[in-house]
């Protein structure tokens, strides 16, 4: 509430005194005439006080626990009873007061003194223009309301002051904005005010009635198109015609027709499209029922694609796609061959459709004798993805691809409930949609990094998916029909088979790619790579030519992968370089590539043959094992010192450490045997494998930690060329492994020429390619003394620890 005192041109009024009449529950300002029931004691005592004197009383508002410091001088105009029975004042405001201290009198009452304010005798500029303006926007709100009589009522005001006070009558004025004008001694001001809230209520009133218009437009104009739709229809029923509606089912039942379906899928889709039809328009489930209908009408029933049954042209184009990978490329020409056989005897090609009345049940008990879910696990960048458009090519079928990595929502793959908002198909029913056909290669890409939480289990969803027994009534939660899926042939890649869950992998035909041999990368490099980075860089064959011995040097000292995905970027990197040389003309084309060109371009040689310096000292062996990028080898370093026990650092996981254990007694148990001190063997001994970072786990370290502590505790080193992969037991027994093939090509990248493997293993280097096992040396061995005999040199160069 303001504190200022206004300057006055009027003559100095003498202070009064008063009987002080509290009000409890609204504000009277001056010119107002009002009826005041007395429902309190102080007020009736205020009353009968000024009616004992000269009739004029100081009505104060509350605030809270006081009173407002200025208050209304008023007369009593007239004495009475409510309807009710209660003693009421009739009372006109005479002007403004400021409250001062209250004085003793014998009259009923309390008595204060009051010091009425005189308004000014004249009018600035400024405050006509805002009586201009104060009236107009009271016009405007009278407009809005109906109500003419409200700016009628202002019309002999033209006092700033008195015209400001008239806003304490609206009713929908708080009680504090009209303790405010009450208090506001300063004419102008006060008017200012008052000016602000009738804009105010002028603006909320035009936003309101701009709501209300549209409002109203829009039920109009959905009335208007109601009325307008029927009347056509009537129109159209006259002529013979039908309307829109009637030609969207039409539509439906024309599409309906055309198909191959089920009995059961028919009758779905029907019973749809009848609902449809009497469905309004108006009503939500119109469009939910016209978005199934669209979407289980795109889907291609009855439509397959011609299958190419050569042999000889499937093996054809997989070669032409695809280098090495020979087990795979045999395993689709003889999934191929079945198929024509099938086809030829007259097993496989009638229509294969599912039915509950069994109407259409006779062909798919043969065709699905002829299922298969092919897995393609192997590390990153070996082509497992590219290789499924080229099944496809060669299979004459559409291919389509679905990333699985990351997927967490089961509903991803089986489709959401048609009760959701934004509910739609999986992602099986919308491949097939994309694929056209019913009998597309789908790609199930990343299949072990399918994800598992509160969502639901994608994994699981795919259990019905994959099950060739099973997949001919696939039923999406969105389309809520039998989906025939045995004609689609499946290929699901991974990098690890250990997070594919049990039951899912049961279902899988695993076929291991197991990453390329040197030669191999430099004929995808020559055939494959090289044509796709000249292009993405703008070059052509007669612009640049790459030399095999730069290829290879490519390979051997700026990659060590068992995919060529490093390998395309290097050559990207290389290109790039030519193309620059090209484009500022230090370059002529053609320009030749040769392996003195590489380093150059590529900077020093990122990878070098270690072997040699890491086991140059007792205690280090060389190991070999398989990750998720492939095969690789590990470094096992040992030591001792004072004390007691084991230590083992490396990330190891508990495997690999139970391995350890049993490496060291073993160790301890034959040391004499072994040709160890005895003694030696009761220290403390650390064991670490590099690189510290990565997590390793598994029983295949065995040898090679028990390698690595003999060779520390005799000084004898191991062979730099000797790789080596077994698991021991405490009776020094070697036990086989698996990845046998992806070891063995890490350790020709690594530059090892030796691989010591368990006896039992021996059959698996059937899988190894025969250029690398024509420049490596295998022994099998079944016994960790064969390993030591085989990997330690003959003399020590130290003395043991």
């Amino acid at each position: 509430m303001s504190e200022t005192t206004p300057e006055v041109d009027a003559t100095e009024i003498d202070a009064l005194t008063l009987p002080l009449l509290p009000l409890n529950t609204g504000v009277v300002l001056p010119q107002m005439v009002v009826t005041l029931a007395l429902e309190t004691p102080e007020a009736g005592q205020a009353a009968d006080g000024a009616l004992a004197g000269d009739r004029r009383v100081l009505l104060v508002p509350r605030v809270g626990s006081g009173y407002t410091r200025v208050g209304t001088v008023a007369r009593v105009e007239n004495e009475g009873e409510l309807p009710g029975g209660q003693r009421a004042l009739v009372l006109r405001g005479l002007s403004r007061a400021v409250v001062g201290r209250a004085v003793a009198d014998e009259r009923p009452g309390l008595w204060v003194e009051a010091d009425p304010v005189a308004e000014p005798s004249t009018t600035t500029g400024r405050a006509k223009e805002m009586v201009r303006e104060y009236r107009a926007v009271v016009r405007g709100i009278a407009e809005k309301l109906g109500n003419p009589r409200i700016a009628d009522a202002l019309a002999g005001v033209d006092d700033p002051g008195a015209l400001a006070d008239t806003a304490g009558w609206a009713p929908d004025l708080s009680v504090e904005h009209k303790v405010e004008l009450l208090e506001e001694l300063d004419p102008e001001a006060r008017l200012e005010k008052a000016l602000t809230w009738v804009r105010e209520t002028l603006a909320e009133l035009d936003v309101s009635e701009q709501i209300r218009n549209r409002v109203t437009e829009g039920m109009d104009k959905t009335q208007r198109e109601f009325l307008l739709r029927q009347q056509m229809q009537a129109i159209r029923a006259e002529l013979g015609e039908s309307g829109d509606a009637d030609d969207i089912v039409a539509g439906y039942r024309a599409r309906l027709a055309e198909l191959v379906l089920a009995d059961d899928v028919r009758g779905a889709i029907e019973r749809e499209v009848d609902k449809f039809e009497r469905t309004s328009e108006q009503s939500p489930e119109h469009g939910w029922i016209r978005t199934w209908l669209d979407t289980v009408l795109e889907i291609p029933w009855g439509t397959r694609s011609d299958e190419t049954l050569d042999v000889n042209d499937a093996r054809a184009i997989l070669d032409t796609d695809h280098t090495g990978l020979d087990d795979v490329k045999d395993r689709i020409v003889e999934y191929l061959a079945v198929r024509k056989l099938r086809a030829d005897r007259g097993l496989g090609d009638e229509p294969h459709l599912s039915s509950k009345t069994g109407s259409a049940k006779t062909g798919s008990s043969k065709k699905r004798g002829a299922g298969a879910i092919l897995a393609l696990v192997g590390p990153p960048g070996v082509g497992k993805t590219s290789l499924g458009g080229s099944v496809a090519r060669a299979l004459g079928r559409e291919f389509v691809r679905v990333a699985l990595g990351g997927v967490h929502d089961e509903a991803e793959l089986r489709g959401h409930r048609r009760t959701y908002v934004g509910a739609r198909p999986g992602r099986i029913v919308r491949a097939l949609t994309d694929a056209g056909t019913m009998n597309p290669v789908i790609l199930l890409d990343e299949v072990d990094k399918l994800g598992n939480d509160w969502r639901g289990d994608p994994s699981s969803a795919l259990l019905e998916v994959l099950d060739p027994a099973q997949n001919h009534t696939f039923r999406d939660h969105y389309l809520e029909v039998d989906l025939d899926l045995s004609d689609v042939l499946f290929l699901a890649t991974a990098n690890v088979l250990d997070t594919i869950p049990g039951p899912l992998l049961d279902r899988l035909e695993i076929i291991r790619l197991d990453g390329y041999t040197e030669d191999e990368k430099v004929g995808i490099a020559r055939d494959h790579l090289l044509a796709r980075q000249l292009e993405r860089n703008g070059l052509t064959p007669d612009d640049v030519s790459v030399t095999d011995d730069a290829l290879r040097a490519v390979v051997v000292d700026h990659t060590r992968e068992a995919g060529v995905r490093n390998l395309e970027r290097e050559l990207g990197k290389l290109l790039r370089k030519t193309a620059a040389r090209i484009a500022g003309g230090t370059a002529i084309p053609p320009v030749a590539i040769d392996v003195d060109d590489v380093q150059p371009a590529l900077g020093r040689a990122k990878f070098h043959s270690e072997t040699a310096e890491r086991t140059g000292v007792p205690g280090v062996a060389t190991g070999l094992a398989v990750t998720g990028a492939g095969g690789d080898v590990l470094f096992i370093e040992a030591t001792t010192m004072d004390g007691e026990g084991l230590t083992l650092t490396g990330q190891l996981g508990d495997v690999m450490k139970e391995s350890a254990q049993i490496a060291l007694s073993y160790v301890q148990a034959n040391a004499a045997s072994l040709g160890v001190d005895p003694a030696s063997t009761q220290r403390r001994v650390h064991l670490h494998v590099p690189a510290g970072g990565i997590p390793k786990d598994g029983p295949s370290a065995g040898i090679t930690m028990t390698t690595a502590l003999v060779s520390m505790l005799t000084g004898r080193t191991v062979k730099a060329g000797v790789g080596m992969t077994g698991e021991v037991t405490l009776q020094g027994r070697v036990l086989p492994i698996g990845g046998v093939k992806q070891k063995v090509l890490a350790a020709q990248r690594a530059g090892l020429d030796t691989v010591i493997l368990p006896q039992r293993n021996g059959p698996d280097l059937d899988d190894v390619p025969e250029a690398v096992r024509d420049v490596m040396t295998f022994h099998l061995v079944d016994d960790v003394r064969d390993v030591l005999a085989i990997a330690l040199e003959e003399a020590p160069v130290a003395a043991a620890a």
